[in-house]
């Protein structure tokens, strides 16, 4: 694994020259529209990369982009992986190490997730101060590479406190309907039974959805800080508990998307 992170890195310095970025961002599903900002100045096609793993999904494009936002070096992923597309956690993970040795210093995240706060509304934002991981492996599983970091890392802060309190800072400025709250992490790719919803909010949990948490794992790995904000595309209340299609789920995110892209930019902009 560290041999072919060394040769996807090599890779990817030689197509994109001396540009090193400093920021890092995962942009999640029907979320990819902040790209629309960036000063592009290079663009790599995941199938293009050696060992780097393809998104299945037809609504995730699928780029490596290097370019400048708010007048930082960034790189971003326009399209994520899902443990549900048949990956392991380490092929997953693999785009957050190569982020990390190309230079990033922060992990900004995002995704879509259904709400399980009562006090929570679909087209809301959560930005996530912690998470319960419910998925059925760890990315961190097998032999380690202390060169990346510790056996054991720990996790009592997966998300960084300050780049919390700046994004919810920027949220009451520009007047966003934003919480903070706990994101646990599912398989999938089914949506949830009314009783699992039920159980998920009982441990504890403000919103769900089926990535992120790998991620963010292997980040604070590496001691990477990471800032994780999920739109809330559905709402997994079980006693008012209705169908929900893909469509729709996709729909509100669009929708949500400027909201969460004006806490990004600005963020980025305090970095």
């Amino acid at each position: 694994m560290h041999q072919k992170l060394e040769a996807t890195t090599e890779y990817i310095r030689k197509k994109i020259g001396d540009f090193e970025p400093e920021v890092g961002i995962i942009l999640g599903t029907g979320l990819g529209g902040l790209v629309d900002e960036i000063e592009i100045q290079h663009s790599l096609l995941y199938a293009d990369i050696p060992d780097f793993p393809i998104s299945t999904l037809e609504f995730h494009s699928g780029k490596l982009i290097f370019g400048m936002l708010s007048g930082k070096k960034l790189v971003a992923m326009q399209g994520r992986l899902h443990y549900y597309e048949g990956y392991d956690m380490k092929e997953i993970t693999f785009p957050v190490q190569v982020m990390k040795m190309l230079g990033i210093q922060k992990l900004l995240v995002s995704n879509a997730s259904g709400a399980l706060n009562p006090e929570y509304r679909k087209g809301d934002l959560m930005i996530i101060h912690d998470h319960i991981n419910m998925q059925s492996d760890n990315p961190l599983r097998g032999r380690n590479s202390e060169s990346l970091g510790p056996r054991f890392p720990d996790m009592s802060e997966p998300y960084d406190r300050d780049l919390i309190s700046k994004g919810m800072d920027i949220a009451k400025r520009n007047h966003l309907r934003c919480h903070q709250g706990v994101y646990v992490s599912v398989n999938g790719p089914n949506l949830e039974t009314r009783a699992e919803y039920r159980f998920l909010r009982i441990i504890g949990a403000d919103a769900v959805g089926m990535s992120t948490v790998p991620e963010v794992i292997v980040a604070r790995h590496m001691s990477l800080p990471v800032f994780a904000i999920s739109v809330l595309t559905d709402e997994g209340f079980p006693d008012t508990l209705k169908p929900v299609s893909l469509e729709e789920i996709l729909q509100i995110a669009r929708e949500a998307e400027p909201k969460m892209t004006q806490i990004l930019k600005d963020l980025i902009l305090e970095l």
